[in-house]
């Protein structure tokens, strides 16, 4: 299933833009449509890795929906590479989604291994065998 993202502003850099007619023809909104619309565009920053977006939030939410509809599969392709995009505030949320997909697949010792992994910086204590056992679920027993 193929999707069309939208990319989200980032909140910490978004300011005030005036589109010009080029980028209303692009999208296909006709200039009167849109008067008295307030536009933004992310400038870049820290927040964002001078990007100006902060756009994982529709992955989460559309591979969670594929889920749901019972194709897990989908899910997982669109979450994978998320899993090496720089790092931002949703990357836990990422790997939880990402291993409801598995588990619905059977592929649960995947899922568990990535939880564990996003649990263990938040622990007190014992982050580092939380860690190693998540490894340990993955690695092939040798």
């Amino acid at each position: 299933m193929a999707q069309r993202l939208v990319r989200v502003n980032c909140p910490h850099c978004a300011a005030p833009h005036e589109p010009v007619a080029e980028e209303l023809e692009a999208s296909g909104l006709a200039p009167d449509a849109v008067a008295g619309w307030t536009f933004r565009t992310g400038r870049g920053c820290g927040q964002c890795r001078g990007t100006g977006y902060k756009g994982r939030r529709a992955k989460i939410q559309m591979s969670s929906s594929l889920r749901n509809i019972g194709q897990a599969e989908e899910g997982v392709k669109l979450l994978t590479p998320e899993l090496d995009a720089p790092s931002d505030e949703l990357d836990d949320a990422v790997r939880g989604c990402l291993a409801l997909c598995l588990s619905s697949l059977g592929r649960d010792r995947e899922g568990l291994s990535l939880v564990l992994g996003a649990l263990a910086p938040h622990l007190p204590r014992y982050q580092r065998s939380m860690a190693n056992y998540a490894r340990a679920l993955v690695e092939p027993e040798g």
